[in-house]
C-alpha cells in the first residue's frame, strides 16, 4: 500500500533544492499535543532529537533559535549568540505575520524572511534531529550539520 501523499511545504522545497536529504514524519495533532516530547512519541523518534523552533526579537531584529523541544530557551545566552544585550520572545500574534508559520508548525527552514539563525549545539553531537517541516502534523527529520547549512544557522549553547 502506498504512502499517504504529503503537500510540500517551503522548507520541504528548499531543502530539495539544496540536494539535502531528509525524511518527513507525519502524525494527527488532533488532541492538540503540539509539544516536542508529545511529537516524539507520536513519530517514534528519540525526544532529545526533537528540536523544537523559537522566533525571538531585539527591537525590529528577528532571530530565531533551534533547540531540544523538552528544553527551555535561555535569553542571556540566546542574546549573547546573537550579538545583542537584551532580545525577548516574539509575541504568537505576531509569529505568522513575521515568519508565514503558525504556532506548531514553525519551520527554522523557508520562513518568509531570513533571520540570523542558531541551532542549539547539543544537536551537533546528533547523527539527526528532527524540526517542524514547516505545516502542524509535519516533521522532518536530518542531520544537524545539513539543517544548519539550509537555515545558514551557527551552533551556540543556548539552554538553561
Amino acid at each position: 500500500m502506498a504512502a499517504p501523499k504529503v503537500h510540500k511545504t517551503n522548507a520541504m522545497r528548499m531543502l530539495e533544492d539544496l540536494g539535502i536529504d531528509y525524511e518527513i514524519y507525519d502524525y494527527d495533532n488532533e488532541d492538540g499535543q503540539i509539544h516536542g516530547t508529545a511529537v516524539a512519541e507520536k513519530i517514534g523518534l528519540a525526544p532529545e532529537t526533537v528540536f523544537k523552533t523559537l522566533v525571538a526579537h531585539a527591537g525590529q531584529n528577528g532571530f530565531v533559535f533551534v533547540i531540544p523541544a523538552s528544553e527551555e530557551l535561555d535569553l542571556k545566552k540566546a542574546a549573547r549568540a546573537a550579538g545583542e544585550k537584551k532580545i525577548e520572545m516574539l509575541p504568537l500574534k505576531d509569529l505568522q505575520k513575521w515568519t508565514g508559520y503558525v504556532r506548531g508548525g514553525c519551520s527554522p527552514i523557508g520562513m518568509k524572511k531570513h533571520f540570523p539563525t542558531f541551532v542549539d549545539a547539543s544537536g551537533e553531537r546528533l547523527e539527526h534531529i528532527a524540526v517542524s517541516a514547516g505545516k502542524i502534523g509535519l516533521q522532518m527529520k536530518l542531520a544537524p550539520e545539513r539543517l544548519a547549512e539550509a537555515a545558514k544557522a551557527s551552533f551556540a549553547d543556548l539552554t538553561k
